[in-house]
């Protein structure tokens, strides 16, 4: 009973798995950007300093005091004496400086454009999610790919042991290329359980990166298509334009231009106004004082800092400016030479498509017809088989590396 329960429970968690509509790379794309956690908080921290910017034209705050004001020490002096008026007062005060208009507008514009280099960091930190995805993508049809081969030849395996136990039997043939057979057979088994394992960890590793479950169970489409490279895909016109990280060095530019106005406006002038409220005792007077005041931060001793962090943001800049050229010409020669790479492995492949993997088959068709009209015997069809089934596992490596080759200059040139 409870081994019709498990195969009960197997048969339909197959149906389930074979029921799902198999994950395309551009629907696993779709669901890293809306769901990783990494995206999620760069959009975070580009929002906190939105945030932020938007008080770029608060004002100082007022300042209030209130006290004794010209009065002595003697409390005797405090009254009237002799007809005149005691001595001493108490004194009430408001301040407030005005901000300078120039220098909030630099500040505000410093501060808004703070937020596009984290939100082009964004793209730099998923072409590299993507890269990770592509690979485990592609590696994942390719070892889709290699079971089905294992699955061939498990049933081709299985006739010859077979056919060779009943002609054993009836003395028709050797028993030399028997247990050669059914080595290979259990080895097949055994590289199933090792290909089935590195599919798991492939799922995963693409569950992980769409924030899912690692152990919830996908399919994946293992159709595929060779991307359209051309050699103006990798000039320094064309990686300019689509390389996020040359482009949020590009940004960290204009943000650093933007602090350097940002310190020189702090050098300009600001204006206040200060008012002073006196109530006397003893016959004094009430009486008021106001006052404009100006805050002059050019001279030398007050400027120096200021000065200072402007003259380094334009060297900061040079080096930026050194740094994103760097990039550029090491993406041109990486873009280039794994175009190369790519190329020359398609038409390695090719040979294996046109005529390495068919002639092989042929001989093994060949054989097999042999066999079948004992014309041929076990050891020559394993044979056959065996360079047959090596060379299509070859085939298959070229598959991976160029596959591999096709992700690593997809995340080169960022093509999405």
């Amino acid at each position: 009973m409870k081994r019709i329960l498990i195969l009960t429970a197997s048969f339909f968690a197959l149906l389930n798995v074979k029921a799902q509509k198999a994950l395309t790379m551009d629907e696993i794309r779709d669901a890293i950007e809306k769901n990783h956690p990494a995206l999620k908080m760069l959009d975070a921290e580009a929002r906190s300093m939105d945030e932020e910017a938007k008080g770029a034209y608060s004002w100082m705050a007022p300042e209030l005091g209130a006290g004794f004001y010209q009065t002595p020490y003697d409390p005797g002096r405090w009254k009237r004496m002799d007809g005149n008026p005691g001595m001493g007062m108490f004194m009430i005060s408001a301040q407030q400086m005005f901000p300078n208009k120039k220098s909030q507008d630099a500040e505000s514009a410093y501060m808004q454009a703070q937020s596009s280099v984290e939100k082009q960091k964004k793209d730099v930190v998923l072409n590299e999610l993507l890269y990770t995805a592509r690979k485990n993508y592609y590696d994942w049809i390719v070892l889709e790919k290699r079971l089905n081969v294992l699955e061939e030849n498990e049933k081709l395996l299985n006739f010859m042991i077979q056919s060779a136990e009943i002609r054993y039997k009836n003395g028709l043939g050797k028993i030399s290329a028997y247990y050669k057979a059914k080595a290979a057979l259990a080895n097949t088994e055994n590289t199933r359980l090792m290909l089935q394992n590195e599919i798991t960890l492939k799922q995963i590793a693409i569950n992980t990166l769409m924030n899912r479950n690692a152990d919830e169970v996908i399919v994946i489409d293992t159709d595929f298509v060779w991307m359209d490279f051309s050699k103006t895909m990798f000039d320094s016109s064309a990686l300019m334009k689509n390389r996020s990280d040359i482009k949020m060095i590009g940004r960290s530019i204009e943000v650093n231009n933007l602090q350097r106005e940002s310190e020189l406006a702090k050098l300009k002038p600001t204006f206040g106004i200060r008012y002073d409220h006196m109530m006397g005792w003893a016959r004094q007077p009430v009486m008021f004082s106001v006052m404009g005041m100006v805050r002059i931060p050019l001279a030398r001793w007050s400027s120096k800092m200021n000065k200072a962090k402007a003259e380094s943001l334009i060297w900061k800049n040079e080096a930026l400016k050194n740094q994103q050229q760097m990039i550029l010409n090491e993406s041109a020669g990486m873009a280039n030479a794994a175009y190369a790479d790519l190329e020359s492995k398609k038409k390695q492949m090719r040979l294996y498509e046109e005529q390495i993997v068919p002639a092989l088959r042929k001989n093994f068709q060949t054989m097999e017809l042999g066999y079948e009209q004992n014309t041929e015997d076990l050891f020559e069809l394993f044979d056959a088989w065996d360079a047959l089934n090596m060379t299509r596992m070859e085939y298959l490596d070229q598959l991976q590396k160029a596959l591999e080759m096709q992700a690593d200059l997809m995340r080169i040139i960022e093509k999405k």
